[in-house]
């Protein structure tokens, strides 16, 4: 699977399951972290929960695991990490606090409206 092919069945898996405020930011030049991130929220922590188990059943599906994935204990954060792109999903309020985008604002932003609904 291609890195664009990643983030795309990624954008479509979180705005099939309702994410909000979906985001993709290429960072390859910022930092070596990741190519990519993509940014979503649930609406609370459930959804949040739902949201990357969801991204993690689909790519799995496709061959594709994180090489990590981390969250906090009441799931208002969680990260997937697949190396070249790195999923955040946020409760709404969680993703205001940290505000990713802001701190990657130097970052591309990736036009990903072909991919929703």
């Amino acid at each position: 699977m291609t890195q664009q092919e990643m983030i795309e069945k990624i954008v479509k898996t979180l705005d099939a399951k309702k994410a909000e405020n979906i985001r993709a930011i290429g960072v390859k030049d910022l930092t070596i972290l990741a190519d990519c991130f993509i940014i979503a929220n649930g609406s609370s922590t459930t959804q949040t929960r739902t949201l990357a188990d969801e991204v993690e059943f689909q790519l799995s599906q496709l061959g594709a695991e994180p090489k990590r994935r981390e969250s906090d204990s009441g799931n208002t954060w969680i990260i997937l990490d697949y190396s070249d792109v790195i999923v955040h999903i946020f409760y709404k309020e969680t993703r205001n606090f940290y505000q990713l985008e802001k701190l990657w604002a130097d970052g591309e932003q990736l036009d990903i409206s072909g991919y929703l609904d």
